[in-house]
């Protein structure tokens, strides 16, 4: 089965001949070595790429073990260059060659030569793997199916099955392909308790793991809530009855956010336009992942929901905050109180700007009213957009909103 990593795909064409080393990241089994060695090397064939002319090499094939030697994997690259034509170099799992920062920093002076890496240990499971190549290298990060790409492998299922496994399971290419249920849920508790925790405490070097899994199931707990490493240590103290310093509580979530687990969305004033730094929201790079660490017993659609749109806003090359809008309204005895209004993602892309709203379900006029409220105090031309799990035809209000079907938002290429 062919599933297209088109968004992906594109990033990696864009980068060609730029003169710098191309390093494909993210979390593990995301579909790295899939998009470099089946995708790209398929597309530079029908660019008129000859074969000859791709020198391809899966570090991770026991056959190649020879290779992982620094110098005879510059001795067989160098043996394969034999014309001024331009060579494209793919190399599958480049970690698992010694002083590999050095091997490939020998190819950037050779203009006929352009190159492209993945990694899978905890130094290339990481946003500072970039550093290692100091200014000559450039970050291609891959994430889990999208639901568009799961959709495009499931053409039989209706839409609203393919949603909710999506939900449920998330994005990882085996959870995809894989029919048996069991057999997903194993599989993405396994990667979490036997590959995520063991990169992250191979490259942080944290000798127990217990505070670490536990604060994984506090933000599991809380996506889409307001959190920050005060709360979370009021948490771990009066729930957990641990005691854990806030400043270790940062240093665990930077750590995770380094290792592309979760990701931190800040709130954003959008009046006073200023940010603000605490309380934060917490997303996961996965949804089957974040359900499987909590042995997929908070379901919540609502929040999956958000955590959804959040990744797909981000996918397609949005800066996403959250939103905060103040008001001041009169109370009973005519004084004035400030009130927070929150709008869910701010969006910004270049000269772009949307603000979004996730409403899973408005059953009610009340609650259209209450989606709409944040989004009518904002001042500016912006679009405006609530994006809901309700049948509805995309559209437009008297208010100037757009309301669009969450199905539609998903399977659109544009916002």
């Amino acid at each position: 089965m062919v599933i297209k990593r088109d968004i992906h795909l594109k990033r990696l064409i864009a980068s060609m001949h730029n003169g710098l080393i191309k390093v494909v990241t993210g979390i593990r089994r995301s579909g790295k070595s899939y998009l470099l060695r089946e995708l790209f090397k398929n597309y530079l064939i029908e660019y008129g790429v000859k074969d000859n002319h791709i020198i391809e090499l899966d570090l991770e094939n026991r056959r190649n073990n020879k290779y992982r030697d620094p110098d005879a994997l510059i001795e067989y690259i160098d043996s394969k260059i034999v014309d001024d034509d331009m060579y494209y170099i793919l190399l599958d799992e480049i970690q698992l060659v010694s002083e590999f920062e050095d091997v490939l920093n020998s190819y950037l002076s050779i203009k006929n030569a352009d190159v492209y890496v993945t990694g899978s240990n905890s130094r290339f499971l990481s946003k500072d793997v970039i550093t290692e190549f100091r200014g000559r290298g450039e970050e291609i990060h891959i994430t889990p199916l999208s639901f568009a790409e799961y959709s495009s492998a499931h053409p039989e299922m209706e839409s609203y099955k393919v949603l909710q496994e999506y939900l449920t399971y998330g994005g990882l290419p085996y959870v995809c392909t894989e029919p048996d249920e069991q057999k997903k849920i194993n599989y993405l508790q396994g990667l979490f308790e036997k590959t995520y925790i063991t990169d992250i405490k191979e490259r942080y070097h944290i000798r127990g793991v217990e505070v670490m899994d536990e604060l994984l199931n506090v933000v599991a707990s809380c996506i889409g809530g307001l959190t920050n490493p005060s709360k979370i240590e009021n948490t771990f103290r009066s729930v957990k009855e641990i005691k854990l310093n806030q400043n270790t509580v940062k240093e665990y979530l930077e750590m995770l956010e380094d290792s592309f687990l979760i990701t931190r969305c800040i709130r954003y004033d959008i009046k006073g336009r200023k940010y603000i730094d605490t309380p934060q929201k917490y997303y996961f790079e996965d949804l089957g992942l974040r359900n499987a660490r909590i042995g997929f017993r908070q379901v919540e659609e609502t929040h999956l929901m958000e955590n959804l749109i959040f990744n797909e806003l981000r996918l397609r090359g949005y800066l996403v905050d959250v939103g905060v809008v103040q008001t001041r309204t009169k109370d009973a005895n005519g004084a004035y109180r400030r009130n927070q209004l929150e709008v869910d993602f701010v969006c910004n892309r270049g000269s772009e700007r949307v603000y979004v709203q996730s409403a899973y379900r408005l059953p009610t006029e009340e609650k259209r009213k209450q989606e709409m409220a944040s989004l009518l105090k904002i001042n500016d031309s912006f679009r405006k957009m609530i994006i809901t799990e309700d049948l509805i035809k995309r559209h437009m209000d008297e208010n100037g909103v757009e309301w669009v079907n969450v199905y539609d938002f998903l399977k659109s290429e544009k916002l």
